[in-house]
């Protein structure tokens, strides 16, 4: 499996939201805006429930690390899950699947990562870049690292121990952090 990479502009960000609604659904542009806003792991963003929201925060409690993640929404994180909410009042989960509606008697679930990460490998093979499930999270730590150049900030919204990963994990090369040393004179 190829790695997937941070989207690192803008434009590129608005094009993969629109094409995953027109390509797939709007449920993937949905995961793809508030997964882009809450820098979760995959497992974590699938398994948000609508009770896991109280007030403007998201708790919740990481399948990985076991550690409580008290996440503020922001307000592009608010108003994509008021979207998702008004569209489905009765669903248990954010990005509930629509397979287990049709089911009656089974218990709600959602949707699969497998499903996501079809739906942005289609979208990343038309733009020609590596997209998947981690895009999300990597691009957000990205475009934080780049506002800040605050590792540890980056570091402490992923939840990352080391440093070196953090970079890896973001995309930050040695010849990025090269051009910094020469660029910045004091």
């Amino acid at each position: 499996m190829a790695e997937v990479q941070a989207i690192k502009d803008d434009d590129t960000i608005r094009l993969i939201g629109h094409l995953l609604s027109i390509r797939c659904n709007p449920q993937m542009a949905d995961v793809w805006h508030i997964g882009l806003n809450l820098a979760l792991r995959i497992s974590d963003l699938l398994s948000i429930r609508f009770e896991d929201i109280h007030d403007d925060r998201l708790i919740i409690r990481e399948s990985k690390t076991g550690k409580l993640a008290n996440i503020p929404l922001n307000t592009k994180a608010r108003e994509h899950i008021a979207k998702v909410r008004e569209r489905h009042p009765n669903h248990v989960y954010l990005f509930q699947s629509h397979r287990c509606q049709q089911l009656k008697h089974r218990a709600p679930q959602p949707i699969s990562r497998r499903a996501v990460s079809m739906a942005f490998q289609q979208v990343g093979q038309e733009l020609n870049i590596a997209l998947g499930t981690h895009s999300m999270r990597k691009t957000r730590g990205y475009f934080l690292y780049q506002s800040t150049k605050d590792l540890g900030r980056v570091m402490k919204m992923l939840r990352h121990t080391s440093e070196g990963v953090t970079l890896r994990y973001i995309g930050i090369t040695q010849d990025e952090v090269d051009k910094d040393f020469v660029s910045l004179e004091l």
